[in-house]
Formats: structure tokens, C-alpha cells, sequence
């Protein structure tokens, strides 16, 4: 792990997402030198008293209260097409989640402000999406997928799955953006490569063809939506704000979230001004179809 302690709490909420599992034991996360010290005292045979005072509430689905917030910059043509970008509104319990994923949000938001005030006209609407429960397994990007675009059990599409050009997705700290993770997306390296290239001066410079997981954009990838997370510098995110009582306001870079705001302005209109929706990949197999017989 890149992690470190240092006086840092890491709190991670876990659970498993398959909704007939068993329900989870309430846990207790330690800083690692509490922890340590009380490994000590004990490894000398000293009792250790540790009180708790733990309110827990099981949820089932009558608790369904999460929501998503959207908002559009409408198009010019009368097609229907749409360019989303994402960034989930919901943060791990241990702070403010300023990092994770307040300047996501932010970042968009100002993304969709510069858009407006710039006068902007694309030919899609551009949407953003602020998506509630992305830590609880992407819930509120998934239920919109669901609901609106394709069922990823059985791949049924929905009209608007031919709709939506592409979504781009902030969800990696507060780190400047240097590049795109094109999720295996080949066909769209020459089109990024010439997007990229005014924004080379700001420090954008890097397309990957790796596959990657970790927030929202997976949801809309496995029903084979073009859909890419930018990729960012770390800064402390792996090592002190990620999931942990440190990721608050003071830890956010003025700079690089202004930064931000213009690559992901600069995606968003690109792409919904190009004459075609962007390269897609070859539609996903049907998870019933790909899971083994039963004996």
C-alpha cells in the first residue's frame, strides 16, 4: 500500500453489494498507533479496557432515500444527443470529504459555469451528473444506467443509449488533470490526441489505453458507453486524505482545481460539438450470458 499513518485515519465503509448477502457486523477503525500500543500492552500480558459507544442502523430498500442532482446545457440540434460529465456527491465518514469528492464536484460545476458564461453553444446538451452513493458500489450512477440507458445483466438498451456520446468522469483528489484513462477505447486516441494539444501547455499530456475501475464511469463502460476518468496527480490522496480524517478543505490546490475546470470544459465541448458521437467499443456481453452453468 502507498498509505501511510502518521496520526491519519483511514475509515473505509464496506459491505457487500450483492443485496441477498448477509449483513455486515458494525466495525471500529483504529489509528495505527492506538492500535500498536495496544498490541504492545497486551503482548506484555497488561490488560487493555478499550468503551465504545457504536449507533448502528440497518437500512433495507424502504430506506431508498439517495438521490442524483442533473443539470443541462442544452444542444442546438434537435436530436437528442447528450455529453455527460459525472463526480459523485457523497464522502467517507471520517471527514469533510473535500478531496473525495467535493472538488470533483466543484470542478464540474465550474466546468459548466465557464460554458455558460463563455456563451457557449454546443450542438449536444451537455449534462452533469452529481451522483449520490458512489461509495456504497456506484448506486446512484447504476440505478441511472438502469433505469435510462441499458440493463447490464441482460445488455437490453434503451433508446437513450443511443443518445449519449460519452461521459467523463472527476472522482482522483485535487490533483491537476494530466491525461484521460481511455479505457481500452483505441479508436479514440487520434480524436484525444487533437484535443489534448492546446491543453498541453496546462500539463495535459498523457492517453492511456488501460482498463481501470474505482467510481462512477464503470456503470456506464460495462453497457458500453464511452466512458473515461481523467486522470489526475495524487498529491496526498493515496497517502493522507483518501477515506481519511484528513481530507478536508485545507488539502485542496486553488491552482490545479481552476486547471481542472478548464480540461474538463474543454472535453466537454469538443465533444459535444464533433460531428460524430465519439469511437465506441464493442458492446459488452450480457452478464447472464457470461456467468457458468449451473450444475
Amino acid at each position: 500500500t502507498q498509505r501511510t499513518d502518521g496520526g491519519t485515519v483511514f475509515v473505509m465503509g464496506g459491505g457487500p453489494r450483492d443485496e441477498n448477502a448477509g449483513k455486515v457486523v458494525p466495525q471500529v477503525t483504529l489509528a495505527v498507533e492506538h492500535y500498536n500500543r495496544m498490541v504492545r500492552l497486551l503482548d506484555r500480558k497488561i490488560p487493555v479496557k478499550v468503551e465504545l459507544n457504536i449507533q448502528a442502523r440497518f437500512h433495507d430498500e424502504t430506506d431508498a432515500n439517495g438521490f442524483n442532482v442533473f443539470a443541462d446545457l442544452p444542444g442546438t440540434e434537435p436530436s437528442g444527443e447528450v455529453v455527460m460529465i459525472g463526480a459523485h456527491l457523497d464522502s467517507g465518514q471520517s471527514a469533510t470529504g473535500a478531496t473525495d469528492n467535493g472538488t470533483g464536484v466543484a470542478v464540474l460545476m465550474e466546468a459548466m459555469r465557464i460554458l455558460r458564461v463563455v456563451g457557449a453553444k454546443p450542438r449536444r446538451t451537455i449534462r452533469i451528473a452529481l451522483w449520490g452513493g458512489e461509495e456504497q458500489g456506484y448506486a446512484g450512477a447504476r440505478a441511472y444506467v438502469r433505469d435510462h440507458l441499458a440493463d447490464v445483466k441482460t445488455m437490453q438498451l434503451k433508446p437513450a443509449h443511443g443518445l449519449l456520446s460519452a461521459y467523463y468522469n472527476l472522482d482522483n483528489g485535487a490533483g491537476k488533470i494530466r491525461g484521460v484513462w481511455m479505457q481500452g477505447n483505441l479508436g479514440i486516441t487520434p480524436v484525444f490526441n487533437q484535443w489534448i494539444e492546446p491543453l498541453r501547455g496546462l500539463g495535459v499530456s498523457t492517453l492511456s489505453p488501460r482498463i481501470v475501475s474505482g467510481s462512477d464511469y464503470v456503470a456506464f463502460d460495462e453497457v458500453g458507453i464511452p466512458a473515461f476518468q481523467f486522470i489526475q496527480d495524487r498529491l496526498e490522496y493515496n497517502s493522507r486524505t483518501h477515506h481519511s480524517n484528513m481530507d478536508v478543505y485545507d488539502r485542496v490546490q486553488r491552482d490545479d482545481v481552476m486547471q481542472m475546470a478548464v480540461v474538463v470544459a474543454s472535453f466537454a465541448y469538443n465533444t459535444a460539438m464533433r460531428a460524430e458521437k465519439l469511437p465506441r467499443k464493442p458492446l459488452p456481453m450480457a452478464a447472464a450470458a457470461t456467468k457458468p452453468p449451473t450444475r
